[in-house]
Order: C-alpha cells, then sequence, then structure tokens
C-alpha cells in the first residue's frame, strides 16, 4: 500500500466510523428532549425511564464521537498539511465554531445528566434541548466545512496564492444549505430507523412491550418522516452537483455521452473501457427533468471532462444506488408506518409490520455511508474542487500505511466497545427502566 492510498484509506475509515457516532450524538439528545417533555406533561413514568435510557445512550455516543472527531482533527493535520496550510486560514471559521458548540453541547449534556432531582424541573428539561441544538449545530457546522471543498468560494486563486480571503462568505458557500439540509435530514432518518428497530425487536420479542412501544413511536416517526422528506433535499442536492460538480454527477449516473433527453440510468454495471452501462434500465429524458425541470436539455457527460480530472466512475455509481435504494426502501416503510398510524393501527400487532422496521435498522446508515462515499469519491481527484488535487495536498512522511493499520485497530475496538456498552443498556431496561 503506497502513502497515498494509506492516507485516503484512513481518512475513508475514520469518516466512515465518525459520521455514525455523530449523527446519532444529533440526533438521540433531540428524542432524549421529546421524552423529557411528554414525561414532564403527563408524568407517565414510562416517558421518565426512556428519557434516563437514552441519555445514557447520549453520553455514550457522545464520548466516542469526541475521541474520533479528536482524532480526525489530527489527520487533517497529519496526513493532508498542503491542504490545512492554504485552506485552514479559508475555511477555519465553521471548524472554530463547531468547537464552541461542542464544548456548549458537553457543558449541558453534564448538567443533564446530573440534574435529576436537583435542578428546577423545566430548566433541567431545557438543558437536553441545548445538548440536542447543540449537538445539531456542530453538525451543520462541519458539513460547511466540507462543502466548502465542494464548492471552494471566499478567497481569489491568483498564481498559486489564496488572496482576499472572506470566511463568512467560504463558511456560507453555494453548496452549504443543500448539504446541511441533506445531512441533517439524513442523520434523523438514519438514527430514527436505526432506534425503532432495536425497540421492534424488543417488541416483537414482548419484552417490557410498554416501554420500548413508546420509545418507538417517537423515533419512527422522526425517521419515517425524514425518510418520505429526503428525496426532495435529495434532488437539491443533486442539481447543486450538475451545477458545481458535473462530473460528479456523471459519476453518480455513469452518464458517458452527452446528448439531450438525458436519460436516468437505474442498476447497471458500467463498463468505463467502452463507456457505456451494462444492464442498467434507462428512463429517457428523466435526467434532464431531474437536473433542469425539463426533458429535453441537454446534460454534460463524462465526455465534457478531461479523463485526468474524472472521479472513479463504479465506486460513484455503485454507492448512489445504494444510497437511493435504500432511501427508497425507507421511504416506503415510511409512509406504511404513517398509514398504520392512521387508517390501520390493527398493524402494530403484527409480525411482519415489526419485522419490517427489524430488518429495517441498519438501512439508514448504510444509505448514509454510501452517500458520504459519493460526496468524497465523487469529488476526487480534487480535494479542493478545480482548486487542488487531494495527491497534491498528501504529507511527505513515509510509513503512512503503519498510521493507517494502527487507527484501523483504534476505531474497531473503539467500535467493539460501544456495541458492548449498548446491548448492556438495553439488558439493563427491564432491571431499572420498566418498574
Amino acid at each position: 500500500m503506497d502513502d497515498f492510498i494509506a492516507a485516503r484509506s484512513q481518512m475513508a475509515l475514520s469518516l466512515g466510523f465518525h459520521i455514525i457516532y455523530s449523527c446519532i450524538g444529533m440526533v438521540m439528545p433531540v428524542f432524549m428532549a421529546i421524552s423529557h417533555y411528554k414525561w414532564i406533561k403527563t408524568k407517565d413514568q414510562v416517558y421518565k425511564n426512556i428519557t434516563i435510557a437514552w441519555s445514557k445512550g447520549v453520553a455514550i455516543f457522545f464520548a466516542t464521537g469526541a475521541v474520533s472527531g479528536t482524532m480526525l482533527s489530527f489527520e487533517l493535520g497529519l496526513l493532508w498539511p498542503g491542504f490545512m496550510k492554504h485552506a485552514g486560514p479559508i475555511f477555519g471559521m465553521p471548524f472554530s465554531l463547531e468547537g464552541v458548540a461542542f464544548f456548549i453541547e458537553a457543558i449541558a449534556l453534564g448538567f443533564f445528566l446530573y440534574g435529576w432531582n436537583k435542578l428546577n424541573t423545566w430548566f433541567h428539561w431545557v438543558t437536553g434541548v441545548v445538548v440536542g441544538v447543540s449537538g445539531i449545530a456542530s453538525g451543520i457546522l462541519v458539513v460547511s466545512a466540507n462543502s466548502w471543498m465542494n464548492s471552494p468560494s471566499g478567497f481569489d486563486y491568483v498564481n498559486g496564492q489564496y488572496l482576499n480571503i472572506d470566511p463568512l462568505k467560504a463558511m456560507f458557500n453555494e453548496a452549504w444549505f443543500s448539504e446541511s439540509l441533506h445531512m441533517t435530514i439524513a442523520a434523523f432518518s438514519a438514527t430514527g430507523f436505526a432506534v425503532a428497530g432495536i425497540h421492534a425487536l424488543m417488541i416483537y420479542r414482548k419484552r417490557n412491550v410498554q416501554f420500548h412501544s413508546k420509545a418507538f413511536k417517537i423515533a419512527i416517526i422522526f425517521g419515517a418522516a425524514a425518510a418520505i422528506l429526503q428525496p426532495l433535499s435529495g434532488d437539491i442536492s443533486a442539481k447543486g452537483a450538475a451545477k458545481r460538480q458535473p462530473a460528479k454527477l456523471a459519476a453518480m449516473e455513469a452518464y458517458f455521452h452527452t446528448q439531450t433527453y438525458a436519460p436516468l440510468v437505474i442498476g447497471g454495471i458500467p463498463d468505463t473501457a467502452a463507456k457505456k452501462v451494462n444492464y442498467g434500465i434507462e428512463i429517457p429524458g428523466l435526467l434532464s427533468f431531474l437536473v433542469h425541470d425539463n426533458f429535453k436539455q441537454e446534460v454534460n457527460g463524462l465526455d465534457k471532462i478531461p479523463v485526468k480530472n474524472q472521479p472513479p466512475v463504479a465506486v460513484t455509481h455503485y454507492a448512489f444506488q445504494v444510497m437511493v435504494g435504500f432511501g427508497m426502501l425507507m421511504m416506503l416503510i415510511g409512509v406504511l408506518y404513517f398509514i398504520a398510524l392512521w387508517r390501520k393501527k390493527s398493524w402494530f400487532t403484527k409480525g411482519w409490520f415489526l419485522k419490517m422496521f427489524i430488518w429495517a435498522t441498519p438501512a439508514g446508515f448504510i444509505a448514509l455511508e454510501a452517500g458520504w462515499t459519493v460526496t468524497e469519491v465523487g469529488r476526487q481527484p480534487w480535494i479542493i474542487q478545480g482548486v487542488m488535487r487531494t495527491s497534491e495536498a498528501v504529507t511527505p512522511m513515509p510509513g503512512i500505511q503503519y498510521s493507517f493499520y494502527l487507527f484501523t485497530f483504534i476505531y474497531f475496538t473503539l467500535s467493539v466497545f460501544v456495541i458492548f456498552l449498548l446491548k448492556r443498556q438495553i439488558q439493563m431496561v427491564p432491571e431499572l427502566y420498566d418498574r
């Protein structure tokens, strides 16, 4: 493994793990605050027990997210010094603000975890809300920094120099809103389905049904609503990619030849040598409609992009298909949930209905990982779109593969501890939270 591939692999591995921890850390405090509010209003002890149980999960993911996020911040400097040398002063603002949000979240979480029976009831609840709000703000700020890499702005690039730097313009670049919206909805969708799936499994096994039924409802309402809304934010993101990153869009669709009535390809195996897609289903004109809101307008294909500037087509296309496929599956399940809620309440006692959510437990995070693969691989060979190549930013230090092996071990070890702690929390529900 050469150092360049090792550096990219280490960053991919780190992001792949951290995105799961961070998304759960963004969304679980919101669920926790909703349950806490319902306890305050109804005095139903079950909601208090759910809140306490979920707060332990929030603490676990806050700790693991802090560890993995700190490791990522060091990796940016260690693996990509060429990138940080030039980009740091430009997009450093969202990272610094994310640090502020993180510390606010940490302080509020401390108040919440240790404030039971010590703080005013409503003030205690507000501290939980602050945990949720600051967690979401933290996620949006990080995505803003990533969106700058896809849509660089806030500087003039003259003769290899970065001049007239405007950090605010860099932070609120053209892609920040669409990426932040898409990522936030994805976090709610993935976490909602994952949490709901775990509680559905307990209901299916007839364990502490009242506790898990109430928890399931809070999680799946958010997860299902987010899954139904996700295609709308995806459409906004795709239109933005067509405008700012046409190579990424073309790779996502394995769209080799520029044409009017551009077809949308579903599935298929890209053949980059023959510049075609085998076994795919083409819907004529639909790509033109999705990009330009009409079926006729031309969409730029990979033939308009120099080969040296094209991303890996197969990886980007497969990841995009996985993201869309699982996203559509979750949207369908979300629609079925709301049908059951409004018209078919008898479904909630059916085994097939619960199994649907159990099997869908990992679906959101599979889609999430695939989506980030599209975002990052689809931008290649650029680390800053159109400005700096990834190969120009990598460290000259040798032996990166050993760092990759070490970080791989750390992340997998961390994940084993997380799984162990969560499993223990679930097993403790009958003894601690369902009396």
